[in-house]
């Protein structure tokens, strides 16, 4: 079921998604994802934030978690802790009540690796059309998602004075407005002057990669992934477990630990998001 928007006399929700534009550099959509998920909790929590305490935030933790998927879930208690440090840095609650909180536990080894092998991403990557404009461009993105296991959207965001040709490195912007700069791989900065020589639409946008149709705009998220899953069907990859520009990543990430690279090194490159380990997820 679709959920509704915070409605205009939801000041508190409105105040806080303000909040996180101002404070916290995080997209639109996730803006509008904490709010939506603090709406749903309100009627648990109340409306008083003042009467908030450790008991009853993780109360409604529990009680959602019987009806919600753990994917859901973790996002709602990262919404919700924002929410408390929000209203606790403008002394509408009392303080720390983020730490009470719990963690929803995820197993990452508990399934199948999400990744192709190198030699399928390879094939995935040779499989644009370098004679046409999208192909060019497509080729330029798959390397970069392939050689150094970007997200989505740090493809979609990746602006002109993000490479520094003179040192031959990539800025990439991560969350919380943290910024880290990569080595550009050799065959990843030639895919991306051919692409900037002969196939980018001459639009006065900061972004690199834009749509190949008018309106000329940057591309999106979604479109970044659409380009991975028509590559994969383009090399005939049908048994990928999965179809976006995440398979990508893991494959990077794969491709480096069978090559000997550290978990540090990994995590430097991969850039994760690291969190607190906090109190699992269960009752009592």
């Amino acid at each position: 079921m679709k959920e509704k928007p915070p409605r205009a006399h939801d000041d508190q929700v409105l105040a806080f998604q303000a909040w996180l534009r101002r404070h916290r550099g995080i997209s639109e959509r996730t803006v509008r994802r904490h709010g939506l998920m603090v709406m749903r909790l309100l009627p648990a929590l109340g409306s008083d934030p003042s009467q908030y305490d450790a008991a009853l935030v993780r109360q409604a933790i529990l009680d959602e978690g019987k009806r919600s998927s753990p994917a859901y879930l973790k996002t709602m208690t990262m919404a919700l802790r924002g929410y408390l440090r929000y209203l606790a840095a403008h002394g509408l609650c009392r303080p720390g009540l983020d730490q009470a909180i719990p963690t929803v536990p995820q197993w990452r080894l508990s399934a199948l690796p999400r990744y192709i092998s190198a030699a399928e991403v390879e094939r995935v990557i040779a499989s644009c059309d370098v004679t046409m404009p999208m192909g060019i461009r497509d080729r330029a993105v798959l390397l970069l998602l392939a050689r150094l296991g970007l997200r989505a959207g740090d493809i979609s965001g990746t602006r002109l004075d993000d490479i520094d040709w003179r040192e031959g490195t990539l800025r990439v912007r991560g969350k919380g407005r943290r910024e880290v700069r990569l080595p550009l791989p050799q065959d990843a900065g030639d895919a991306i002057i051919d692409y900037l020589r002969d196939a980018r639409p001459p639009a006065a946008c900061e972004q690199i990669f834009l749509r190949t149709v008018a309106p000329f705009r940057p591309l999106v998220s979604a479109s970044v992934s659409s380009i991975v899953s028509l590559a994969l069907a383009r090399a005939g990859i049908d048994h990928a477990p999965s179809r976006g520009a995440h398979l990508l990543r893991h494959s990077a990430a794969t491709s480096m630990l069978l090559a000997g690279a550290t978990l540090d090194v990994i995590g430097t490159v991969l850039r994760p998001s690291v969190g607190r380990y906090d109190r699992p997820l269960r009752e009592g």
